[in-house]
């Protein structure tokens, strides 16, 4: 099996159901930085990180939202870890972060049989998350974020609404409104483009993903409470999928009046850049909003190079460092506080 092959399951994050292949390299926590463990609470309680800056604070606090799929609290993929990363970098700038392993990592037989959705998914233990940031003594009061990357991106304006305190909200890889199984057959054609050798491995792929994603579209409402899970589709079932595409991140976005920062790595085959556009035309003109692009980044806001595609993620790499300084810059300037010194 070629490089590209192999890791083609990464680049349909959460599709397949599968949990990526945890095998970054160990990395040393900053001089300066503490760490310690947390539980967010919840139908399943899930370990956690949360990172502190040095110094007494109290600081901005934010939480991490994972995309798709059984994520850990680095969202581990492949030889990457782009919410440690970020953990760390954004304490090094006066941040407290929590992270922590997804549902579906911690207990994925959770979701057998049950006609889940998102809210089970990210939403629920995302709102657990920010109760437990906003009770850490170095956390200042009314200075809760949350990130969201890929499917946590997307799902941030609703889980902000959900929450109705945070201070704003970090987008990155998320300003989408295409529907996810359009997302998934827009991926397989990007890559069926770029394959070469490949090709008949990804076409083989896309006859086994292509009849779920045909249930998919033929869903009505009255398949609502159809609960009996969709084959290939990692146990998701009708209810998921029509609850999902029942939900407009740009107009809830439209109407919620918080401040959000945008961030888009213009390599990004997964959630290309067009994707963003679409996202800021139905949103509209907003002070509040602002909006970052970073031509040389992948999904995975990593510095990449050719032509973009899923052997990337294979690659060890690190968050570019500026992401982490412009997201700290935005929350102090939020919050009315100044940016620590790297």
């Amino acid at each position: 099996m070629s490089r590209l092959t192999a890791v083609t399951v990464v680049s349909i994050v959460g599709a397949s159901g599968l949990v990526p292949m945890a095998r970054a390299r160990a990395q040393t926590l900053p001089a300066g930085l503490a760490e310690r463990a947390i539980t967010v609470p919840g139908p399943v309680p899930l370990p956690g990180t949360l990172t502190l800056p040095a110094g007494k604070g109290p600081f901005p606090g934010v939480i991490l939202v994972h995309g798709s799929g059984a994520g850990d609290r680095d969202e581990t993929i492949l030889e990457n870890k782009p919410f440690r990363d970020l953990a760390w970098g954004l304490a090094q700038h006066g941040v407290v972060v929590l992270r922590y392993d997804k549902r579906a990592s911690v207990q994925p037989m959770w979701y057998a049989n049950r006609a889940f959705t998102v809210y089970d998914e990210a939403v629920e233990d995302a709102l657990s998350a920010l109760t437990v940031l906003r009770h850490q003594p170095e956390v200042r009061t009314g200075q809760a974020f949350l990130l969201g990357h890929s499917l946590g991106g997307m799902l941030a304006p609703k889980i902000a609404v959900a929450d109705g305190k945070l201070a704003g909200i970090v987008i990155m890889a998320g300003a989408t409104r295409v529907h996810l199984p359009e997302q998934i057959e827009r991926q397989f054609s990007y890559l069926q483009s770029i394959a070469g050798a490949d090709s008949m491995q990804i076409k083989a792929a896309w006859a086994q993903m292509a009849p779920a994603l045909a249930r998919v579209r033929a869903l009505t409402p009255a398949d609502t409470a159809d609960a009996r899970p969709i084959p290939g589709l990692g146990g998701t079932s009708a209810r998921y999928w029509l609850d999902l595409a029942s939900y407009d991140p740009a107009v809830v976005m439209r109407g919620l009046h918080i401040p959000a920062l945008v961030l888009q790595g213009m390599r990004d085959y997964q959630v290309p850049p067009d994707q963003l556009d679409d996202w800021l035309r139905v949103v509209g003109p907003r002070e509040d909003i602002a909006v970052k692009r970073y031509p040389a980044l992948t999904h995975l806001f990593i510095p990449g190079e050719g032509v973009p595609g899923p052997a990337e993620y294979a690659k060890a790499g690190r968050v570019d460092p500026q992401v982490a300084l412009d997201i700290a810059a935005w929350m102090h300037q939020v919050g009315g506080g100044t940016t620590a010194k790297p």
